[in-house]
């Protein structure tokens, strides 16, 4: 048994490493098959997560790497170019950079800032502020429009999250003297007034884009593709001439300063196509500094604001007279009395007594009492339609934006006091435009045109009077720029002039204002083959007259005077200033009065008061 005993534990013993080793085996094996498990899912999960990202969601995932590194940028595209009738640029675009910046970048770079805000002129702080507020944007502009050479001063930093855009950027050679005419753009370069605005769309062009690659940095490192061709804006060729401009441009100024006068405009219109050749306002405004102009001066009074005409009322109220049949240039005699005539308790007056008058007459003297007696032999529907006609109570379809209609009542409202003195230009309201397109009726042989800023846009004229009561009415009309009249200053050597005078007191809160006056001329040139009209109008003198003859008609013959040589239109007249007419020599007075004088040396006009030029509260409504 001992023997034994001391024999078997030998064996048990070496079961027992075997059973070990067994044991550890199969451990290990576990554990390779555990590692392998997990590598398995692992590699499971890598290939599930790359399917995902490459199949299921790649469009999402390729989106969002372009979004950090594609972009569309747009292609800026030049603004037409407006030319004068002559091919003068009125209107030009010029390329700038505009500078941009991603916020978050650049205030991950702040210590930049300070250098970033010395190039660009601005305060270190202020542009901080102003990124964080904006962090949550990709892109802000720090400046607009720059100089290209200053933009690149900027990049030149190379600051993170800094970048450039090209721009363009509108400039007008002209300046102050078209502003009113031509309008400006914004800085997105959309038209905000004047032509610039009326003819936006023509203008603008549309904006391209293409597809790029930018690095880390925002910078452009590659161009891909072009997304959309850029389609420039068109070219616009105006009527206006800027030679013709200028002059009454100049001439309005110059006679603002002189009467210290408020404000002031002028149209010149060529006869038979309505191309409006000139048109000026003041005050005005230079549209390359916008931002030192105030709202009144950027108002085209021309086209938008309105005014009683005054006499130059008379030579419509005479059309219709004429075209009634019951009047003639030269008969009947109309009883002017000793320049009162009271009516409906209102005192119609002219300045001195003109006795017996034909009704040319009454535009040579410019007779309120014999224009106010007319009207009432007249039939109201047929004044009204006439007036109408004119286009007088509408727009003139010229298209200008903010284009004022004027106010004419309905005739069948009129009351006779109304109606009467309607028939010298009061209680009616007119545009300087609309005014012009009238004058331009008569001289075209009674012929409307509607008025244009194109060249060359040739529109169908439509009979308004007859030929024969529209060459009456120049003829007419040419007395009063005769050597007695109140439109002698509206001469021009060697040529023939045909026009109107006209002063009205303007209109205030509660009535009229007793010492503030609008000052008008209205003129044909040249009377014997009318090619052009112009229009002045003159808003609150202060100083050295009032009267339309004396303030408006000087600007009319300095600036036609200029315009027919410019134009190249013969002279009709040489050797004197003054052609007879009908009945001119004695300026329409009926029976023995003294002829007018002749024109003295400096051709000033004998009345320094004319007739309907010396507006009291009684004129006034």
């Amino acid at each position: 048994m001992k023997w034994r005993d001391r024999i078997r534990p030998q064996p048990q013993r070496a079961k027992s490493s075997r059973s070990r080793r067994r044991g550890a085996g199969s451990s290990a094996r576990k554990r390779m098959v555990l590692v392998v498990a997990v590598l398995g899912l692992i590699s499971l999960g890598l290939v599930a997560r790359a399917f995902d990202l490459q199949v299921v969601r790649k469009q999402f995932y390729q989106k969002q790497g372009d979004a950090r590194f594609l972009r569309e940028m747009p292609i800026a595209v030049s603004r037409g170019t407006i030319f004068d009738r002559n091919g003068e640029p009125l209107a030009v675009s010029t390329p700038v950079t505009s500078i941009w910046a991603n916020p978050a970048e650049l205030l991950a770079n702040a210590d930049r800032i300070p250098a970033l805000a010395k190039a660009l002129g601005g305060d270190p702080q202020q542009i901080e502020q102003y990124l964080e507020q904006r962090s949550d944007r990709e892109f802000v502009y720090l400046r607009r429009q720059m100089p290209p050479e200053a933009a690149q001063a900027v990049l030149d930093l190379d600051i993170p999250g800094v970048n450039s855009q090209r721009e363009f950027k509108r400039f007008y050679p002209s300046g102050e003297v078209t502003a009113h005419v031509i309008g400006v753009t914004n800085i997105d370069d959309h038209g905000q007034e004047g032509l610039e605005l009326a003819y936006d769309d023509w203008l603008a062009g549309k904006p391209g884009a293409k597809r790029v690659i930018r690095d880390g940095k925002g910078h452009e490192v590659a161009e891909l593709e072009q997304v959309r061709a850029p389609k420039p804006g068109q070219n616009l060729t105006l009527s206006i001439d800027r030679g013709i401009q200028f002059l009454a441009y100049n001439e309005l100024k110059n006679t603002l300063e002189k009467y210290s006068a408020a404000s002031g405009s002028m149209v010149v219109m060529d006869v038979h196509t309505g191309e409006i050749l000139a048109m000026a306002s003041l005050p005005t405004y230079n549209p390359n500094a916008l931002a030192g102009s105030k709202p009144v001066q950027r108002r085209n009074r021309a086209a938008t604001d309105v005014v009683e005409p005054g006499s130059t009322m008379k030579a419509f109220t005479l059309a219709a007279a004429l075209s009634s049949g019951k009047y003639t240039p030269t008969s009947p005699a109309i009883e002017t009395g000793n320049g009162h005539w009271f009516f409906y308790g209102h005192d119609i007056h002219d300045d001195d007594p003109n006795g017996t008058l034909t009704p040319t007459g009454v535009l040579t003297r410019s007779s309120n009492v014999g224009a106010a007696k007319i009207a009432m032999t007249l039939d109201t529907s047929l004044m009204y339609n006439t007036y109408r006609a004119f286009g007088f109570g509408s727009s003139t379809g010229s298209g200008f934006p903010g284009e004022s209609s004027g106010l004419l009542r309905v005739g069948r409202d009129w009351r006779p006091l109304e109606k009467a003195i309607m028939a010298y230009g009061y209680g009616l309201n007119v545009t300087p435009l609309q005014l012009a397109t009238g004058y331009a009726t008569i001289a075209d042989g009674g012929v409307m045109h509607t008025p244009t800023f194109i060249k060359d846009d040739d529109s169908p004229g439509k009979q308004i009077i007859s030929p024969q009561v529209a060459h009456e009415l120049v003829s007419m009309l040419e007395t009063v720029t005769g050597p007695n009249s109140t439109g002698a200053n509206a001469r021009i050597a060697n040529y023939s002039v045909a026009g109107k005078t006209g002063t009205s007191h303007q209109a205030i809160a509660g009535g009229y204002s007793k010492d503030t006056y609008n000052s008008l001329f209205a003129g044909i040139v040249p009377a014997s083959d009318p090619q052009l009209v112009a229009v002045v109008v003159v808003n609150g003198t202060t100083r050295g007259g009032y009267f339309g003859g004396t303030v408006s008609a000087p600007v009319f013959s300095a600036v036609m005077g200029g315009a027919v040589r410019l134009l190249d239109i013969p002279p009709d007249n040489i050797g004197r200033w003054y052609v007879g007419g009908p009945l001119q020599g004695n300026g329409g007075l009926v029976g023995s009065q003294t002829p007018p004088p002749q024109p003295s040396a400096n051709d000033a006009p004998v009345h320094e008061a004319p007739v309907d030029e010396a507006p009291s509260e009684g004129d006034a409504p």
